[in-house]
């Protein structure tokens, strides 16, 4: 009996935070200088990709518009030169998209690692028990995301 009437005030005692991971990896300061830092690194090899591509529907159109007019020589040759570029163009696109998704897991491994050690820092000084990142339902008494996000950019960046 007397375990029954304890086990409601210890769990009064108990301090319980939920911080949502997902806003903080989109809205925390580090998450958004991530972003920035990744479209400046990319913003070329893109501009490139672009360009190739506004190429290729150029020769493309040129093919569809042409083709019944152009002698055959020209033509298989014309789409020879449609098929070599489509090729490469494919080829770094790939290229763009395996070193984009793996710097920005470099990046976002970074904020990860720099949130959870501010989440520990807000827990401890606040004297949680426990934080939970995962959860189907709490309560936005227990949110603490916003007051991680605001640690977040009051901490300096580590010279990156």
């Amino acid at each position: 009996m007397s375990l029954c009437v304890a086990a409601p005030a210890l769990a009064q005692e108990i301090r319980i935070g939920f911080v949502n991971a997902d806003r903080i990896m989109r809205e925390s300061a580090p998450a958004l200088r991530a972003q920035k830092k990744l479209e400046k690194e990319f913003e070329r090899r893109e501009q490139d990709l672009n360009r190739v591509a506004k190429q290729l529907q150029a020769m493309q159109d040129n093919l569809d518009k042409n083709s019944v007019s152009m002698p055959d020589a020209d033509r298989r040759n014309r789409e020879r030169e449609f098929n070599d570029l489509n090729r490469e163009f494919q080829r770094r696109q790939r290229e763009y998209r395996e070193d984009r998704n793996q710097r920005q897991n470099e990046e976002l491994a970074g904020v990860l690692d720099r949130a959870n050690k501010t989440i520990r820092q807000v827990a401890e000084a606040e004297k949680f028990d426990l934080i939970v990142q995962e959860a189907v339902y709490f309560s936005p008494r227990i949110d603490i995301t916003d007051k991680v996000i605001r640690a977040l950019a009051d901490t300096p960046t580590s010279g990156k």
